[in-house]
């Protein structure tokens, strides 16, 4: 069934508010320290006979709580003095809490203006209290600010004006982006997808520092995802099926919490998507305006009327404490987070009596006045309790005696005096930068599939895809050497190949020819010299072949500058003058032959001269060098003019 705590303006529902006017229901013997017309509390301050109250506060890192107080503004310390306060000259909204803005900076809601508060200032000549936003930025009458926050990684304050969107400012002052509810992107329109017509935000912006997104919701019922760096939409989620009033509550874990104050119903939501992940019920809340709390594990915490105290995790697991049932308490006030981020403080309250009272799809809470009121700190994902306090009279005391006693307080200040004069903390205190790297660690990296099905056939597909790419690039890199070389962009590819394969058969057959003369003159002392003759014809003709196939004709693998079979044997050497030849047999010897090559036109004599050639083989290294020279001198006169005489012959045998 769903529950709603209904606030009449003539009728009263809901007897669980403390009474402003004094503390008296805790302890009743320290009654008579909070008046309930207090005196002046600073020398700035005119001595009335009123009542000051405190409105939502702020904890600072500092330990202090910052509060606003009509048209003042108060740090306290955590005994309840004052430690310093400043005149604002315009009246402070009560439903806004301040905010940290990073570098020791305040920023807070008084009168449509957001204000700006230098704590460092304080005391100095320099002005401690700035117009941050006010009526100058518009061009008519203000409208109302529903709500701000601010993002210190991004340097930036973010305002929700109503009726006129989202503002957002650099630290600074100087205006970044402004966004409304309504986004027109390629033609499309999004963003008040229902009805145009009075539509705008409703909620005050929150920010996911992990993610870097603002959530806000609209009087339709849609709640937005927008980035800090500019007035785009991420996403916009439909949730109009759950009401049009939200509290929305980011986790800074991958994870953002939606509740419905009016029904007692819980949404997780995917800050990357939207989509819904899991959904909880939980007991009547005591105000529209209720605010839970997320720990550094991401579980989220709610007090409700019915006395239980629920928690939820990350994955939707629900934890209510306590076990038993308790008929007559009450837990009206927003829980609080510890130092160490882990641990939440809750206040509990025992009333005289409770009634449920249900009325067509509402329910009705209504209380007698409190008898007590219990304290406790509890670690949500462990269930743990490290304090329970049910005698607060000694902190009430000590508040008495400090400078809260010239002021209205109620259960949500008294709660957070209580947090902060904790001393000794049972779980060890963090930094916001911990708690927040803490958070943020539980967020998952998503992986995009592109594929879906069956994974052996994706798995076969993508082989085949390789195979094919690679037999794709083998033909691409064959056809970019063809079409490289000069003969192929004037004939004919058959025409080329077959040049091709013809010389390549006719190296084949020099090389059978040289290897066959080789052999002949190697077994054969008397070279003639018609078959050197003809030898070093055939070697100028097989080069010329291997140089045409390693050039014109080549497919740019060929390489003919290695071993081959006849380079065995040293093949003749030519220059004008002069040419040998150096023969190497099957059976380790060697033949080297020199021509000398002389254009004589009379009658010319040789010159001996004695040269010897000594040539080793690897297989005879052990057993020493015998060498075998036989040399003779045979000349030959050959009268004619330009013809070619054979002046010496050496041949040299190594066994």
């Amino acid at each position: 069934m769903a529950f709603l705590v209904q606030i009449h303006s003539t009728v009263i529902i809901l007897f669980l508010i403390l009474p402003l006017t004094s503390l008296a229901f805790y302890n009743s013997k320290y009654l008579h320290k909070f008046s309930p017309f207090p005196h002046s509390f600073s020398a700035d301050v005119a001595s009335k006979r009123t009542s000051y109250r405190l409105y939502k506060n702020l904890i600072g890192d500092d330990g202090r709580i910052y509060v606003c107080s009509d048209k003042n503004f108060f740090s306290f310390e955590s005994n309840g003095s004052i430690a310093w306060t400043v005149h604002l000259n315009y009246t402070c909204n009560s439903n806004i809490a301040p905010i940290h803005g990073g570098s020791k900076k305040i920023y807070l809601v008084a009168e449509n203006r957001v204000l700006k508060i230098y704590p460092l200032r304080i005391g100095t000549s320099e002005a401690a209290v700035e117009l941050f936003f006010g009526p100058t930025q518009f061009t008519e009458k203000p409208e109302d600010i529903i709500g701000i926050s601010a993002s210190i990684s991004s340097s930036c304050v973010l305002i929700n004006v109503k009726n006129r969107g989202l503002f957002a400012y650099r630290l600074h002052g100087q205006l970044l982006w402004s966004a409304g509810p309504v986004l027109y992107q390629h033609g499309f329109r999004q963003g008040c997808r229902k009805n145009i017509t009075g539509c705008y935000f409703t909620s005050s912006p929150v920010i996911d520092h992990c993610e870097a997104s603002i959530f806000m919701c609209n009087t339709v019922g849609e709640l937005y995802s927008l980035s800090v760096r500019g007035p785009y939409f991420k996403w916009i989620q439909d949730l109009s099926l759950f009401g049009n009033k939200f509290i929305v509550t980011p986790g800074n874990n991958g994870r953002l919490y939606v509740t419905v104050p009016g029904t007692g119903v819980i949404l997780a939501l995917d800050v990357s998507t939207g989509n819904i992940l899991w959904r909880g019920d939980i007991g009547p809340l005591s105000s529209a305006d209720y605010e839970p709390v997320v720990d550094s594990n991401g579980w989220i915490s709610f007090g409700s009327l019915d006395g239980f105290f629920y928690s939820f995790s990350p994955t939707g697991d629900l934890k209510r404490f306590p076990r038993s049932a308790s008929l007559n308490s009450v837990i009206q006030v927003s829980p609080l987070l510890d130092c160490s981020g882990y641990g939440v403080y809750i206040s509990q309250t025992e009333m005289e009596g409770k009634v449920f009272q249900t009325a067509a799809e509402y329910v009705r809470v209504s209380a007698l006045k409190p008898k007590s009121i219990v304290f406790t700190l509890l670690v949500p994902s462990s269930g743990s309790i490290y304090l329970s306090e049910s005698d607060p009279g000694k902190i009430l005391y000590k508040l008495s005696q400090s400078d809260l006693q010239h002021f209205v307080i109620d259960e949500r200040t008294l709660l957070a005096f209580f947090v902060v004069s904790r001393k000794r903390s049972p779980l060890p205190c963090r930094t916001t930068r911990q708690k927040l790297a803490s958070s943020c660690s539980q967020v998952n990296p998503k992986t995009l599939s592109i594929y879906s099905g069956n994974e052996r056939t994706i798995v076969l597909f993508l082989l085949i895809e390789s195979v094919i790419l690679v037999l794709v690039a083998a033909l691409v890199q064959r056809c970019c050497v063809f079409w490289k070389k000069k003969k192929l962009q004037s004939q004919n590819l058959g025409k080329f190949l077959e040049k091709r394969r013809s010389l390549r058969s006719q190296k084949k057959a020099y090389d059978r020819m040289i290897y066959d003369i080789e052999e002949k003159a190697a077994s054969d002392e008397a070279v003639a010299n018609e078959v050197l003759e003809k030898l070093s014809d055939l070697v100028k003709e097989r080069e010329d072949i291997k140089r045409k196939l390693s050039t014109s004709y080549s497919l740019g693998r060929d390489d003919y500058g290695g071993k081959t079979r006849s380079s065995k044997s040293a093949l003749p050497l030519y220059d004008e003058k002069t040419r040998s030849y150096s023969i190497k047999g099957s059976k380790n010897e060697s033949v080297t032959v020199f021509h000398t090559v002389s254009d004589s036109s009379s009658n010319t004599s040789s010159t001996s001269e004695d040269d010897e050639y000594e040539e080793e083989s690897d297989g005879e290294k052990s057993k020493g060098k015998a060498h075998v020279e036989n040399s003779s001198d045979d000349e030959e006169g050959i009268r004619e003019s330009g013809s070619r005489s054979l002046r010496r012959r050496t041949v040299s045998f190594t066994n």
